[in-house]
């Protein structure tokens, strides 16, 4: 009898989960004793249920928090540790490599060739260097110029499957807000799937991305891989886009799997030009063309605007910030900071006095966090607090730069005024023009 390898998967539930299902679930030289969680709250405790995991697995399989590595190599007599998220630096990749070697088990980074599922539709992926660089905007984009092109679209999201109940979450389909509601979206969940809802698109997610693909290809002749963090795709792309930051610039060359999607890619957008330093949108061209010289570039313009611009000018206002932008994205600022002082806020609060319950714990985990509250809101309790931290702020008005509504999910005695961020015209007629050329070559158009 074949002694197995005994694994455990860090990860964020996400990537974690995607590795499992298409490389563990059914390979009989493995057994997964465990996954550890970290950055998403209340995931750690749960199980990843034994309808996904399969016949190997008949109990489940234990989620613990990632602090906890060290005692559960011992434990379960772990040979192999895989790392499964991304958007971190190579330091902090390196470092947990490190705690595990140091218990003495091994540490493993699957690559595409193990994780990408293979689709019989053409796919067109959208990955980044970092969270919050545009790759949703883009992605919207896309989808509207194929859309009126005449074809059948669908994208596919990265995952986000927050509920407790995971055997929920297994396909999901969002075409309406009764969607949203149906599967108890978190507003990181409702940021991404939301504008699709608006645009009257159809964007899938959940945990079987097996399950997922199959289905999307069912009503679909092109496929987005709309990406999250700075993750690569689940998906085999044909077309493979990748957004950078020049706000952020060299990250390209010193985060996981950031570097990876530049070297990958066919096409990158250097985003936010019209926003950034020459001397940083330079930066990151050199360093594209460094590691990747046969990419086409192309420079993004990021549209910033309010719904309501008198609503802002010469007012103090509180800005809300996408939140994996600003939180573990790193950013100090988002478009909402932008629309607040293009039109004139007299002052920006500093929503941090006002902050309650675990609203206080985010602001210490991130520090670089001070005139921006981000849009958490990972179950209805924290909702509540992001509710309570708002009204106690002392503002005439809440500047909105979250891509959702919030006024559909929280009450406020604050007037909000919502800003929209896109990408401009120039751009999406490079984007078109790039896509037009894909569809010949796929005979699609």
């Amino acid at each position: 009898m074949i002694q197995k390898t005994n694994v455990i998967i860090m990860g964020a539930a996400g990537r974690d989960f995607h590795n499992f299902n298409v490389y563990f679930r059914n390979n009989t030289e493995y057994n997964v004793a465990a996954f550890t969680a970290t950055q998403i709250p209340d995931i750690a405790g749960r199980k990843y249920p034994a309808k996904l995991a399969g016949k190997y697995y008949p109990k489940g399989i234990p989620i613990y928090p990632e602090e906890q590595i060290t005692e559960l190599i011992k434990r379960y007599k772990a040979d192999l540790i895989v790392f499964a998220y991304s958007d971190l630096p190579y330091a902090y990749v390196m470092g947990k490599s490190a705690i595990v070697n140091a218990a003495g088990a091994d540490f493993m980074l699957l690559g595409p060739k193990s994780t990408m599922l293979v689709s019989k539709k053409p796919v067109i992926a959208v990955c980044a260097v970092r969270t919050g660089c545009g790759k949703s905007q883009v992605s919207r984009k896309i989808f509207e110029i194929l859309r009126k092109k005449g074809l059948k679209v669908a994208s596919i999201r990265h995952p986000m499957p927050y509920d407790k109940d995971l055997t929920t979450q297994i396909c999901q389909r969002f075409a309406s807000y009764n969607d949203l509601d149906k599967y108890n979206c978190t507003i990181e969940e409702r940021e991404e799937y939301e504008p699709y809802i608006d645009m009257k698109g159809v964007i899938y997610a959940g945990v079987d991305y097996e399950k997922i693909l199959r289905t999307a290809e069912k009503e679909a002749d092109v496929i987005i891989w709309d990406g999250g963090n700075n993750d690569f795709s689940f998906i085999k792309p044909d077309l493979l886009i990748t957004i950078a930051d020049p706000h952020r610039a060299g990250h390209e060359l010193t985060y996981y799997p950031g570097e990876m999607n530049v070297r990958s890619a066919n096409v990158v957008i250097i985003n936010k030009v019209n926003t950034a330093r020459k001397e940083d949108i330079e930066t990151v061209r050199t360093n594209i063309k460094t590691i990747n010289p046969t990419a086409q570039i192309i420079d993004g313009v990021s549209s910033v605007h309010a719904e309501d611009k008198k609503m802002i000018t010469g007012k103090r206002v509180l800005v809300i910030e996408d939140g994996p932008t600003v939180t573990h994205g790193g950013m100090r600022y988002g478009a909402g900071t932008v629309a607040a002082k293009e039109y004139g806020a007299k002052t920006i609060i500093d929503p941090r006095p006002f902050a309650v319950g675990s609203i206080i714990d985010t602001f210490e985990k991130y520090p670089h966090l001070i005139n921006v509250l981000p849009a958490i809101g990972y179950g209805k309790k924290q909702i509540k607090e992001l509710e309570q931290t708002i009204n106690n702020t002392e503002c005439d008005v809440v500047i909105s730069g979250t891509p959702i509504d919030l006024t559909r999910i929280l009450k406020t005695k604050k007037p909000i005024v919502r800003i929209r961020y896109s990408v401009g015209d120039k751009t999406a007629r490079e984007i078109e023009a790039l896509l037009l050329r894909f569809l010949k070559i796929k005979k699609l158009f």
